[in-house]
């Protein structure tokens, strides 16, 4: 019982894993054709809040916790730190790539673990194996995510001679140092995000209503900063081409099934776990990007 318990926790996380490494590169095509971060954010989560509302009645139609001030307070911050760290993602991914995006995900379990112990969700005895695995995991997971970010290094891995030509993902001239510095910002508004959860989770243990109340929030504080930054109509436009497939994907995909599972494990096995999976997301993105969009693999990665 208590390896099917753990078996699908693992199970979903992979899945889910994999489904942020496409998400990663939907996004940074849709970038490259002209949407900027924050409307491509607006219209992700606002239409996986109209696929996860019916569904969230549906999933939890037999039991379904009292909604409170207090909690839509909780969805409130909850929503806010996603906001804030999709954006500075995706910027982050614009000025660099999504597989050195990915590298940084390894900053996540390192900061979800000290806020981890520093909210006493877990226990750090330095005499205990577990703790000493945990913390040195966490110092090298942070020094690896400078090395990325500070050293490119040689190629060694590189596309095909074919592939030579600009890739519509790879057109952007990258800003590695920038890019890196937004990922990093991203990472620490995503480990405090998960922290957040796991106390919402606990005040409101219904995870697919904690996904939709999330990315409702996520589109009218995004939406706000659209209107805020203003820019060009034209980068609004819902043409059928990549961008439009990007923002289905990232709804379906992306918030609708990636958040949903990992809000599920996140429930059954707390927020450090479910952020030891995202280095995870580097194997995946190096196989797409070196096989199939045209990136080089460097010694920094």
């Amino acid at each position: 019982m208590r390896k099917e318990m753990i078996g699908l926790p693992i199970v979903g996380m992979v899945m889910a894993e994999v489904a942020q490494v496409g998400l990663m590169i939907m996004g940074k095509a849709a970038m490259s054709h002209g949407m900027p971060n924050f409307v491509f954010v607006f219209y992700s989560n606002a239409l996986a809040s109209l696929i996860l509302l019916p569904a969230s009645f549906l999933f939890h139609r037999s039991h379904r916790p009292p909604l409170t001030f207090s909690i839509l307070c909780w969805f409130f911050l909850l929503g806010l730190l996603g906001c804030f760290a999709q954006i500075s993602g995706y910027a982050g991914i614009y000025y660099s790539s999504p597989t050195l995006a990915t590298a940084m995900l390894n900053l996540i379990p390192g900061l979800t673990f000290i806020l981890a112990v520093a909210f006493r969700m877990e226990t750090l005895n330095l005499r205990s194996s577990t703790s000493q695995a945990k913390s040195l995991g966490t110092i090298v997971s942070i020094a690896g995510a400078f090395i990325v970010t500070f050293y490119k290094g040689p190629s060694l891995l590189m596309a095909p001679s074919h592939s030579s030509s600009p890739h519509l993902l790879l057109g952007q001239q990258s800003n590695w140092v920038i890019g890196g510095f937004l990922l990093a910002a991203d990472c620490v508004f995503a480990s405090a995000w998960l922290i957040v959860q796991a106390s919402v989770l606990k005040k409101f243990p219904a995870e697919l209503f904690v996904v939709f109340y999330y990315c409702f929030f996520v589109t009218l504080q995004s939406g706000i900063i659209c209107l805020i930054m203003g820019g060009d109509l034209s980068a609004w436009s819902f043409k059928p081409d990549v961008r439009l497939v990007a923002i289905i994907y990232s709804a379906v995909f992306g918030s609708a099934f990636q958040l949903g599972v990992s809000t599920w494990c996140m429930h059954r096995t707390g927020p450090v776990f479910v952020s030891t999976f995202k280095p995870l997301g580097i194997v995946v993105s190096v196989v797409i990007g070196v096989i199939f969009l045209g990136d080089t693999l460097f010694l920094g990665r």
